[in-house]
């Protein structure tokens, strides 16, 4: 039979998997497979979890949220290991499950990747780490970072909305220079983000985006008097922000490759978790991996 790679975060979302991992082996041995299976800690590397590697394994579930998957995917790339990928969205944010459209329910969910072949999709790249989603800067980005893990896992997605709402209050702008072979900005923005998805936050930003058409979609909310930016709020609640552009407040095009320079003290954030320090390079790896459960 061959093998599976499960790597599971035991943390991730409210816990769930951990009282799952009985079913998800039953399904698998179901359909004669070897699950394999890898728990996350601080104490294990990732990298251990592929020490065994070889031409027997069919593919590698992961199971968490999207900075999960993000430190997998980063791992795999690192060590040149050419697995399909088949996802457990899990976690409490699951913006690039939701971006392929795959299914919450475990059990669907691995049906799917198992009756799938696998698909190519691109990926990010921001210096030298990969990204499945979201590259960001600026006002809300470093929310993930910023809430304690321990509150994360109790509250889940409404942790998120509370330390939102806490920026929020202390709204600021910050410096930036763009440059791209589509177009160069250098001004003043509240956000910037870099979409190989859709969405964050469960917000559905770049709804225009594509998983699979080798470009980036870089979306910059640009500083603006409060009163002016309320229609521009409304129209980002409700989908429509990329349909009703004024330059003046919004900028968005696709790109596959673009620098960014920030002369402000500002972190960025990749997938949930702390990005690399400015000057940023950042391009789209066009059929980055082999995703299975995605149609």
């Amino acid at each position: 039979m061959k093998k599976v790679k499960l790597v599971y975060n035991p943390n991730s979302g409210e816990k769930s998997i951990v009282n799952k991992l009985d079913s998800i082996i039953e399904i698998y041995q179901e359909n004669n497979y070897i699950l394999v299976p890898y728990r996350l800690s601080k104490s294990n590397p990732i990298k251990d979890a592929f020490e065994d590697i070889d031409d027997n394994y069919h593919h590698i579930l992961i199971s968490g949220g999207d900075g999960t998957v993000d430190m997998v995917i980063n791992v795999i790339k690192e060590l040149d290991i050419n697995l399909p990928i088949g996802i457990l969205p899990t976690g409490t944010a699951n913006d690039f499950a939701n971006a392929l459209c795959l299914p919450f329910n475990v059990k669907e969910a691995i049906e799917n990747i198992i009756n799938s072949k696998p698909r190519k999709i691109d990926i990010g790249k921001v210096n030298d780490k990969y990204f499945i989603n979201v590259a960001s800067a600026g006002m809300f980005t470093d929310v993930s970072q910023k809430i304690n893990p321990e509150f994360k896992n109790s509250m889940g997605r409404v942790s998120y909305y509370i330390k939102g709402i806490e920026e929020a209050l202390h709204l600021r702008g910050f410096n930036i220079n763009v440059k791209s072979e589509e177009i160069e900005y250098r001004g003043d923005m509240y956000l910037m983000l870099v979409f190989n998805g859709k969405t964050a936050g469960n917000l559905n930003l770049a709804y225009k985006a594509e998983v699979d058409d080798g470009y980036l979609d870089v979306i910059i909310f640009k500083v603006t008097p409060i009163p002016k930016s309320i229609p521009l709020l409304i129209n980002t609640l409700k989908g429509e922000h990329l349909d009703h552009i004024n330059e003046d407040e919004l900028l968005y095009f696709k790109t596959k490759k673009l620098t960014i320079e920030c002369s402000d003290d500002l972190t960025t954030d990749i997938d949930g978790e702390k990005g690399p320090d400015f000057p940023l390079e950042i391009e789209c790896i066009k059929d980055g991996i082999e995703i299975l459960g995605f149609n």
